[in-house]
């Protein structure tokens, strides 16, 4: 599965680059208004369709009530404390360095968010940041399920919900589902207060 993902990924961004670069057959705006939200609508109508399907899941949800966000917050609480750390090592700016952790993965909010905050370099890094977040869970969910089944869903962070959603129910597990996406879900809605609390600080 993996090997497929990687090669889409290359594919996608040698097609882009060619559009953009040589001739714009596909125009830049019909691809990111149109096509990437219809892609996204159908990744989650799918997976909410499993979710609905799985009456297992559906039960545990039951089960489990408020005790399910503790999964977010851990990763919420883990994930700036390693923007904090992160800072002190590199010597960067201790606010700005944890606002750009705190977008979750979530990297098309936390760039020009913490860009209109901190300025160009800074969104830059929030950016590029919580893609590679999201890349090197993709990358190395087989190796982190060995660890343990929910450390993908950690590490992917608000991407959970959406994007590498499938492929950590395809390594983890269908029990991972419920968890992984609201897990997500609570991350992405929480993602812009994060930021523009710490930025605050500044």
């Amino acid at each position: 599965m993996i090997k497929f993902i990687l090669t889409a990924l290359f594919l996608g961004a040698l097609a882009g680059y060619l559009n953009a670069n040589w001739t714009s057959i596909i125009n830049n705006v019909w691809v990111s208004d149109y096509l990437l939200n219809a892609a996204l609508m159908m990744l989650l109508f799918v997976m909410a369709a499993a979710l609905a399907m799985d009456k297992e899941s559906i039960s545990k949800v039951r089960r489990t009530g408020l005790k399910i966000l503790i999964v977010p917050l851990a990763i919420a609480l883990g994930t700036i404390l390693g923007g904090v750390v992160s800072a002190l090592i590199l010597g960067f700016n201790v606010v700005a360095t944890t606002a750009v952790s705190a977008g979750y993965g979530w990297y098309t909010l936390t760039g020009p968010l913490v860009g209109q905050i901190f300025g160009p370099k800074w969104g830059a890094l929030g950016f590029a940041a919580n893609f590679l977040r999201e890349l090197l869970t993709i990358i190395t969910v087989s190796l982190m399920v060995k660890v343990d089944k929910y450390a993908p869903t950690a590490s992917g962070g608000a991407t959970a919900m959406d994007t590498t959603l499938p492929i950590i129910v395809r390594y983890c597990g269908s029990d991972t589902l419920v968890t992984a996406f609201s897990s997500g879900f609570v991350l992405s809605l929480i993602a812009p207060f994060t930021i523009m609390a710490i930025a605050s600080l500044a």
